[in-house]
């Protein structure tokens, strides 16, 4: 419950509406001027692409009243949520990044849009994206969402394609955030953009009303300013969904030990040789955050990851054909409205076979049944977040866009096995590199097991001895 540098956690706002100091309609006002104030600035954040005042003011205003009669729906009822632009959210235009999607507003919510009024929580709108997920940078220069800027250097890029949603909860427009992560596109932003960020076990969160753009590799997961603001919204949005048939038979989500105390009896796993192929920097302050964790009673088990080339390219061969083919009416009608990289992205995935297909999924078999052995004798295993940290934008990334496979590939490094086999991560700021800009580590943990995530994530933020406020940072509470 506590405030990790001045940064507003949903914690926090709870304890101001409850003791009456703020109410959730004047939380709106201030978000609602701040958002003006985006807009308008130099360059724009970009961050929120779609929001609509009045929708604000009803939720926040229906808030307040359950406040004050003290019958509040939920931890999150008041609280300023977005979702990413590939969530249908009423009344928004479902673009998923695109200028030539949503072309009317949308009049039914995902299940998770739905699960968050349900729970009392105002949406302020909906958040950038790379354009069909197609990216790890965020880049999208088409005229509806322009490069959204990273809160930390407004010089670097935010990490996609949950860009918005990474960037808004940095900048403090809202504590919580939704997004999508096929490869990354969670835990990248999260990590660029200095925040907490969760991939759940693939299932454990409904993807219904969300795009589907790639079926067997996304997960949903929230983006935060806390671990433990993380652990609320995994614990209402996490549960079977009729309507997404590939997390009905999931077992019920816990949170169990996650407060305990230190971290006894726990084995993390480190591939080390895996671990170290990243900046030196970032390799720093990773070594040193998994001192902290032994220092807590974890112990450190060197383990091994077989096959790790053979699954980074049968995970981009799973995702990109998963993708092209659900795209295939867009790319024959809509081909010359994609951004340059997208148009790319999708020319290569064409060249993949089904025998491509086949053996990716074949490896996926084997390299799930590597990790069962690996976690029959750890809890988790641990890497840096993303091999670097946020890159730079150029005045050209403004015009055309940015497309940099050697980028896309290593930000993915550590990624692309949560991707390709289901299991969960949570990424936790542990630092800053000598220009500021945030460093990550990453826990990944067995199938349906984010509890042990959460509890070793509570951990980690202790680690961080302050958080830096970003150069763009608006004080919802102020």
């Amino acid at each position: 419950d506590v405030v990790r540098g001045g940064l507003v956690t949903n914690c926090q706002l709870v304890l101001c509406c409850r003791s009456g100091k703020l109410t959730p309609s004047q939380v709106a006002r201030n978000i609602i001027a701040m958002l003006e104030d985006c807009d308008k600035s130099t360059p724009p954040l970009r961050a929120i692409v779609q929001w609509d005042q009045e929708q604000i003011m009803l939720m926040a205003e229906a808030s307040t009243t359950r406040y004050r009669n003290k019958c509040t729906l939920s931890c999150l009822d008041g609280i300023p949520v977005c979702l990413k632009e590939e969530f249908k959210v009423v009344p928004y235009h479902h673009r998923a990044g695109t200028v030539y999607l949503g072309t009317q507003p949308e009049t039914e919510d995902a299940t998770v849009a739905k699960k968050l009024r349900e729970a009392g929580a105002i949406i302020i709108g909906v958040s950038n994206m790379h354009e069909l997920g197609t990216g790890t940078t965020g880049c999208n220069p088409n005229r509806y969402h322009k490069i959204p800027r990273n809160p930390y250097n407004p010089n670097h890029f935010t990490g996609g394609s949950s860009s918005g949603s990474a960037a808004a909860v940095a900048a403090g427009l809202c504590p919580v955030a939704i997004g999508t992560d096929g490869g990354g596109s969670v835990r990248i932003p999260a990590s660029f953009c200095g925040v907490v960020g969760l991939k759940g076990t693939f299932g454990r969160i409904s993807c219904h009303g969300c795009l589907p753009l790639s079926y067997s590799t996304v997960s949903v997961g929230p983006i935060c300013t806390s671990v433990a603001d993380a652990a609320i919204v995994y614990s209402v949005l996490a549960e079977p969904d009729l309507l997404y048939p590939y997390g009905l038979k999931q077992p019920k989500a816990t949170l169990s030990d996650m407060c305990a105390p230190d971290l006894k009896g726990l084995k993390l796993g480190v591939d080390w040789t895996f671990f170290k192929a990243c900046d030196a920097e970032v390799l720093s302050a990773c070594e040193k955050a998994v001192k902290h964790l032994q220092s807590l009673g974890a112990s450190v088990v060197e383990v091994s990851l077989p096959e790790m080339e053979e699954a980074r390219v049968a995970h981009v061969i799973c995702i990109l054909s998963e993708m092209r083919d659900f795209l295939q009416p867009d790319f024959n009608k809509h081909f010359h409205e994609m951004n340059l990289e997208t148009q790319a992205s999708l020319a290569l995935a064409s060249q993949f076979t089904a025998l491509d297909y086949i053996k990716a999924n074949r490896q996926r078999t084997r390299t799930m049944r590597f990790l069962q052995e690996i976690f029959s004798t750890v809890n988790c295993i641990l890497t840096p977040a993303v091999p670097c940290t946020a890159p730079r934008i150029y005045e050209s990334d403004l015009l055309t866009g940015s497309s940099n496979m050697s980028f896309t590939v290593r930000s993915m490094r550590f990624m692309q096995l949560g991707n390709f086999t289901g299991i969960p991560g949570l990424v936790v700021p542990i630092g800053y590199s000598t220009a500021g800009l945030p460093i990550s580590l990453q826990v990944m943990a067995k199938w349906w097991d984010e509890a042990v995530l959460l509890r070793i994530g509570l951990k980690l933020e202790q680690f961080r001895d302050q958080t830096k406020k970003p150069s763009i940072y608006y004080d919802i509470l102020a």
